[in-house]
Parts: C-alpha cells; structure tokens; sequence
C-alpha cells in the first residue's frame, strides 16, 4: 500500500468523531438507496462521489504528511457534497437543458473536474490524475495533433456536459458499479473482517498446513485466496494475512524476499478468485453486459491454476531448503476453528447461491450484508442462551431464517434487524456486538474510497473516449498488427496493461486497456470475455511487476526487505498469471467458454503441466537440484505445450516424457551414490 492509501487510515484518528458520522452517514446512504432505490440512477452517483469528496478532503492531507486543515478540509469537502446537491436539486432542469449549460453548470462542472483530480491525486498520488490530465488535454486540444489522431475540436462547454453531467464522464458505469454493487460487497467484507472472519481463515489454513512441508507460506496461499473470497482487494490483503504469515515464514527459514514474494503473489490472485473477486469483475460484467456468474465461471480454472501455482512454487522451495512446518501440537485444530465461528459461513455460503443462480450483484450483496448483520446479532443473542437445547433451537430458527431470507421483503429484513439490535442493547456483551457493526459500516466506507475514487476520475478517459472516438484509432493500430501475427497484438496489449499499471490500480488500469485494446481483440476473433479478461489478468500483474509493484512494496515493511527484491520473486511465483492468458486467447475452453468437456480437461491438464514444469525450472529443484540443461529442457517443454501452433503440443509432451525420466534417474543415481 502506497503511502496515499494509507492515509484515511493514519489520518482518521485525527478527526474521530467527524469522520465517524461522516463515514457511517455514507454507508446508511448507500444501504437506504440499495434497499429502497428512492432516488434516481443519477443522483445516486453524484451523491456517492459527493460522499467520496467529503470523506478524502477530511482524511487526506495536501502534502501527504501533516493532517488536513480543518476548516479547507471542510471547505473543500462540503463543496464536494454541494456538486451533488446541485444534481439533486436541478436533476429536472439539467435533464431539460442537456448540452446547453448555462453559468452555473460551468461553475459546478469545472469545479467538480477540479476537486475530483485533487482528491485522486490526494489518495492515489500523481500518475493517475496525470494520465487522466493527457485524456482531458486531448479533448480540448486534440484538434491540433496532425494525422488520423486529430479530432474535429470540442469546446469547454463541450467537455465540462460529456465529464460532468450525465452518464459519459464522471458518473459513467464505473462509478455506479462503485455506488451499487462494489459498495455492499466492501461492506460485506468489512462486517465479516470485523466478525472474526480473518482469524477463522487464518486458524484454519494453520491447521491444516502449518504443520506440513513449507507449511507457513502455504497457509500465506490458502488464506489469502480464503481472503479473497470476502475481500477481493489485493493490497489490502497483504496488510492483513502478511503481517501473520510473512514473519512466520521468516522464522521457519524462508528467505525475506520469497516470503513477501509468495504474500504478494497470493493476496494479488483474491481479486480473480470466485466467488466475489475483486471490484474488477463487477465493473466487467457490467461493462460487456454479461451476469456476473459468466465473468465468475470464466475466472475459475484460471484462478485455480493460479493458486495451484503458487502452492507448487512453495512446496519446491520447501523441499530444496528443507523447511519444515510447525510442531503440529503448535498448530490450531482447523474444525475447532470452524465449530467456533462456523455461523460466519452462512452468508458467505448464500452469497455464493445468489450469484451462481443468476440473482444480480446488487440483490446478493443487499441480501448477504443483511445477512450478515443479522448472523453477527443474532448469534450473539444466541450465545447467551445457557441451554444447550435451546441453544440448538435458536440456531436453527436463524438457519432457517437465512435460507428463506431472500424470499422476504425488504421492509421485513430491517424489522428483524431492528428487533436483533434493540434485542443487543439490553443483554450482556450486546453492546460490544453492536459497536462491531457500527464499526464494520465505518470500515466500509473507508475502504470504498480508493476504489471509489479510481472509478470517478476515469471517467475522464470513459468521457474523451466515446466524445473523440480516440479507441478506434488506437483499435485500428492494433488491428493492423494482428492481422499478421495475433500473438504480437497480444504481447503489445500485456505491455500497455504492465506499463499502465506501473502507476495506477488495477480498476483504471482496466477500464483504459479495456476501452482501447479490448475490442480491437475481439475484432482479431477473441471471445468478448476472453479478451475482457487477458487485460483483467496483466492489469493485475502490473501489482507485481517491476519497478513499481505496488503489492510488493506494501509487503516490504513487514518482510524487511527491499520491494525490487520481492518483485523479482513475485513475478517467478505468479508465472501462472503470465502464461494463462495467452493460452486462454488460444483454447477458450480454459475460460469455459465453449468447447466440450474434454476439450476443457485437455487443456487444463496442458496448462497445469506447462505450469508445473515451469515451477520447477523457476525453483531450480524436482527432486534434486537441477542442472542448467535440464532447466533449459524443462523450459522449452512447458513453453511447447503453451504454444498454439501444429505439433507444439506433441513435442511438449515429448520433451515433458524426457524431462521427467532422465531427471527421475539422475536423482536416483545421485541418491544411491551419496548412499
């Protein structure tokens, strides 16, 4: 995490008591539109990027090291919130004079462009606003640029209309995905983080790897892709699971640098791990207007090679150095851990009903923070009931509860919640539960800003995008490359996806690569998600690649160790993220789109076998340590599977076959002669 984005967390502390009903104002906000829908599409937007304004300019600094300046914190952040006031309160007129703004929707307009870019540039740091700057200069001045990159000219008035009012700029489709469905699901996470859910994860990767080969980094692995399923955000998943795992990893012999390399790695697949991955995968489904089930079905064998990488990686490396696990008398019972908190599994369970059965985003993130609340609440009445039997009874009246819940109306859901907190104030430890869901609603907010934030200022590019029809030429270049050699179209799409993400998240990363090199891919007969998701994949990378490498850098503090140093491991562990987009592009069926099932078990059999060889070459170690040609024989038998051209996959087997025995019978050789 840069040092931006720990900002709201370093800074809140300042200013408890505005910050705290500032932040549990927005969620009420977001929980009452999401329930209830009592105000239009468009002023749910631009009071969500009013709220965002208020909640940056009271918690990040100019400077990035002093506190805010209270009253040009105020002053700033209520000018934020009087932008939305403005939409709110002329919605009728705006819609009315369209296109003709007059003095003071100039006014408004430049002064929301204005405040957006600081408050980015406040959170994010400067490359964003940066790349966005370029964006909006060529709208007003592309005019002049020779060539087929010049447009017809736009004027101020022009630009401010497309940016900041209506549905094209500003509050464009991400920034609604952000004030719908990504704003629950951070909300559903913090609830759950609050609950206890980190250490149920923790205590259970513990129990059953701790004590094995290597056991610290694979519980690092096993709970980080746990994590993902209630987070979906890479960073701050290393700030949670790598202050547990990374110095446990330490302590049983792995280096510093792969022990930030394999958290880093681990936390940044969360967000392509179903079933909530991260707020990518909302903004995609909404943007190619698929269900969010598809984006989720076309994630999981890629997510699972992933972790299953990464989890071959660290067993080698385990074996090379020898590192054992932890005395299994030290390591917590896993079903002990499930059996204390197993009710925290209820709404993530029927959260992942509700989506692999069609149900949209924003109904299953309503259904499972509700859920969620009412599990937190009731079992804390529960635990009170000193009966066993009765105990019993209780849980299953709330079991039943659940899984008839989405059957309910809304008014009856904030009935029994209402019942359960009045129910909480007056019973022992009721109080505490309920200051934990205070708390979990602040948490939420806090965490939706970077997010939040990234998705309003790229509705810049969004804007200048579809106002200049820029992609099209950008489209045209690549086109042109492709129709020669697809794989070179591919190559120049990963570039511009890991240079962009040098700077900025993997939300913008994916929105400007998307917007621009996506459907040039689909033009080259690329599957629409398929090609949504190759640029999802690097855009994710980006968080590990050299020299930027975000998630790398996050873990350096806790590993003690330089962030290049862990990069440079990251990208050797994570090179299933590499490899599986390409192969993807080849053989959809590896994304489950299309094929038949064998086709689909073919392939990801090829792929875990690339991979698998490739680990090993990475690592240096199979069985014994390898020698240089025998990497370089590995290496050329994964690189043959992953090839798409006639016989490739012949040879690669071959290769593979000759690999594995003649390696086979130098480890033995060795071992009987060491004997």
């Amino acid at each position: 995490m840069t040092e931006h984005n720990q900002g709201l967390a370093a800074h809140s502390s300042d200013w408890p008591k505005a910050l705290f009903y500032v932040a549990l104002l927005f969620s009420s906000f977001q929980i009452i539109t999401a329930a209830f829908s009592p105000v239009s599409s468009q002023v749910l937007r631009a009071v969500h990027v009013g709220f965002l304004l208020l909640v940056v300019f009271l918690s990040f600094p100019a400077d990035g090291k002093d506190k805010p300046w209270q009253p040009l914190a105020w002053l700033l952040g209520l000018a934020g919130m009087a932008t939305a006031a403005y939409q709110w309160l002329f919605e009728a007129d705006l819609i009315q004079r369209s296109g003709d703004l007059n003095d003071m929707d100039m006014a408004i307009g430049l002064l929301l462009t204005v405040l957006v870019f600081e408050a980015a540039r406040r959170v994010m740091g400067i490359a964003l606003p940066l790349i966005c700057g370029l964006f909006l200069a060529y709208g007003l001045f592309g005019e002049y640029l020779p060539g087929e990159l010049a447009h017809r000219g736009y004027a101020l008035d022009q630009i401010v209309n497309q940016l900041s009012f209506g549905t094209e700029g500003f509050y464009g489709t991400p920034t609604y995905v952000s004030a719908t469905y990504i704003f629950l699901f951070i909300l559903f996470g913090a609830f759950l983080e609050q609950a206890g859910m980190i250490k149920l994860f923790t205590d259970f990767a513990m129990g059953l790897f701790g004590h094995k080969l290597g056991g610290p980094a694979k519980v690092s692995v096993v709970s980080s892709a746990l994590m993902g399923t209630i987070t979906g955000s890479g960073v701050a998943n290393v700030v949670t699971t790598g202050q547990f795992t990374i110095p446990l990893m330490k302590r049983f012999g792995y280096r510093p640098a792969f022990a930030g390399g394999v958290e880093a790695t681990s936390s940044m697949g969360s967000q392509i791990m179903p079933p909530v991955m991260g707020a990518v995968a909302f903004i995609m489904a909404e943007t190619i207007n698929v269900p969010f089930f598809e984006v989720a079905k076309a994630a999981l064998m890629p997510a699972l090679l992933y972790f299953g990488s990464v989890f071959w990686m660290v067993h080698l490396e385990a074996k090379r150095a020898n590192l054992r696990g932890l005395p299994k008398d030290q390591c917590p019972n896993p079903w002990a851990a499930v059996k204390q908190r197993w009710y925290l599994l209820i709404p993530l369970f029927i959260l992942v009903y509700l989506l692999f059965s069609g149900r949209t985003p924003l109904f299953a993130g309503m259904v499972g923070l509700a859920l969620t609340a009412i599990v937190i609440l009731g079992s804390a009445i529960i635990l009170q009931v000193s009966s066993t039997a009765l105990r019993m009874v209780f849980w299953v009246a709330l079991g039943v509860l659940c899984a008839g819940f989405f059957q309910l109306g809304i008014g009856v859901v904030f009935g029994v919640v209402g019942l359960l907190v009045a129910v909480c104030w007056f019973i022992k430890g009721g109080r505490d539960t309920l200051s934990i869901c205070l708390h979990a609603l602040v948490e939420g907010a806090r965490h939706a800003v970077p997010v939040g934030i990234a998705c309003t200022l790229v509705g810049v590019i969004i804007g200048v995008v579809s106002l200049t029809g820029v992609a099209s030429t950008f489209a045209g270049y690549i086109l042109a490359i492709g129709q020669d050699n697809l794989f070179l179209s591919l190559i120049l799409t990963m570039l511009t996806c890991l240079v962009l993400g040098m700077g900025i998240p993997t939300i913008p990363n994916y929105i400007i690569t998307s917007s621009i090199a996506a459907p040039a891919l689909l033009e080259l007969g690329v599957p629409l998600i398929v090609s949504h998701m190759f640029v999802f994949y690097f855009g994710i990378m980006a968080d590990l690649t050299p020299p930027v490498a975000l998630a790398c850098f996050a873990a350096a503090p806790i590993a003690k160790e330089k962030g290049l140093k862990i990069s440079f491991w990251a990208i050797r562990i994570a090179i299933a993220g590499f490899v599986v987009p390409f192969m993807a592009v080849y053989e959809p069926g590896l994304m489950l789109q299309g094929g038949s099932v064998l086709t689909t078990v073919y392939v990801l059999f090829k792929a875990a076998l690339a991979i698998g060889l490739w680990g090993a070459v990475f690592t240096g170690f199979l069985h014994s340590k390898m020698a240089w040609w025998e990497r370089a024989l590995g290496f050329a038998a994964g690189a043959s599977l992953i090839l798409a051209t006639p016989m490739s996959d012949e040879v690669g087997f071959a290769l593979a076959a000759l690999f594995f025995a003649q390696h086979y019978w130098r480890s033995r050789h060795a071992h009987v002669a060491s004997a």
